[in-house]
């Protein structure tokens, strides 16, 4: 099976304006079907349910389910569900990611009572914890060694927690790796914030081998929604779930099944439940944008008066680490607004990279600022070829 990426691009009405986004990390594209599902949402959201379907049958949906605000939660609990390979009880929304870890710093106090926390010192978002440790990335490429986690872990650890890929880097850690040493060496939870591989790779709980896994939807297209879902419902004893409120907009959520419909169909198919769908078409889509990452770091790197962080350099020479299309790089004495700028003039928008520990100690604060790079499964390879040619202009 080919990844048709000319059908993908059809399903986004935003790339007909003559732009091309390299901004996926940022400010993903949105489809068509997301977009219409949350103005259907906001419509419909309002609508009082009665018990009696041959009272409102203008209200319900071609699968003859409802469309009040309940039953948008559920659906979108479900969708999440679907992608995380666990059950819709045991799926927590939120309005942001933030929103969500700060939920979680509350609800997580029990199971933290009388233990210690292991961090990764490359995540931006952390739990509040006074005994924490920290996995150190490697300053070559960006990942988290696994092995470190056989060394950290203790009996004492109640919770390890990271990210599955670098924000900024594209770099993805071996979260199953990781998992399974912690798994060796104590019983804490793992927790993985999977919004850079949603869309990717699979984010089911079981594949990754994890405990908890939180996820944004804005990164595959979906409306401002998060989502934290937890292995089984037998967890809620050990948290504080008080802390969890549903003050998600509905019309936001009824965008969620949509998003992860659009998914499940990057690779067109008739039949099959959508959690098989959803394997195959990320299988494919995997596929295509492993590519489309080997083929942005390649091209950038062979820019000789470029620096792509975590890719030129001895110290990354070598790397096996596996990258999502995403990249952060400079060019030694051009300010990044002046390349920000030579890009928007040339109609591609890129974002100009943020603070960050790991670009910080990569040399990012001894530079003019630096560029990130996103691409998605709508960008092509003749977007990077653009990207290379106004960037040949400055360097």
């Amino acid at each position: 099976m080919v990844f048709d990426v000319a059908r993908v691009r059809g399903l986004y009405t935003s790339l007909g304006d003559g732009w091309t986004y390299l901004c996926a990390h940022a400010q993903p594209q949105i489809p068509e079907r997301v977009s219409s599902a949350v103005a259907r949402g906001f419509r419909l959201s309002s609508v009082v349910e009665f018990t009696d379907p041959f009272k409102s049958n203008h209200m319900l949906t071609p699968e003859g389910g409802r469309l009040g605000a309940e039953s948008q939660f559920a659906s979108a609990r479900y969708a999440i569900a679907d992608l995380t390979g666990t059950s819709p009880e045991a799926v927590v929304l939120a309005p942001s990611l933030d929103v969500l870890y700060s939920r979680l710093n509350q609800a997580l106090r029990p199971v933290l009572r009388r233990g210690s926390l292991l961090a990764s010192r490359a995540d931006v978002r952390q739990i509040d914890h006074t005994d924490v440790h920290y996995a150190e990335p490697d300053l070559g490429n960006g990942e988290v060694p696994a092995w470190q986690y056989a060394k950290l872990v203790t009996g004492a650890t109640r919770l390890v927690t990271l990210s599955a890929v670098h924000p900024q880097l594209g770099t993805v850690n071996n979260v199953a790796r990781i998992a399974e040493n912690v798994r060796d060496h104590s019983r804490a939870w793992v927790l993985v914030d999977a919004t850079g591989l949603a869309g990717f790779s699979s984010i089911a709980v079981e594949d990754l081998g994890v405990d908890m896994v939180a996820v944004d939807c804005t990164a595959f297209g979906g409306p401002q929604v998060a989502a934290l879902a937890l292995r089984d419902v037998s967890m809620f004893p050990r948290m504080d779930m008080s802390a969890f409120i549903n003050d998600v907009a509905p019309g936001l959520a009824a965008g969620v099944p949509a998003a992860v419909d659009h998914i499940a169909n990057l690779v067109e198919q008739d039949r099959g439940r959508r959690r098989d769908r959803l394997m195959t078409s990320l299988e494919e889509a995997g596929g295509y944008l492993r590519y489309l990452a080997d083929y942005l770091a390649d091209s950038l790197n062979a820019m000789t008066r470029l620096h792509v962080f975590g890719v030129t350099g001895e110290v990354a020479f070598g790397s096996t680490a596996i990258r999502i299309p995403r990249v952060t790089f400079c060019i030694p004495g051009v300010p990044a607004e002046t390349i920000h700028n030579r890009l928007i003039t040339n109609r591609m928008v890129t974002t100009i990279a943020s603070d960050d520990p790991v670009l910080t100690s990569m040399g990012l604060a001894e530079t003019d600022g630096a560029i990130t790079v996103g691409l998605g499964p709508y960008n092509t390879t003749h977007d990077v070829d653009q990207l290379v040619r106004v960037l040949a202009s400055l360097a």
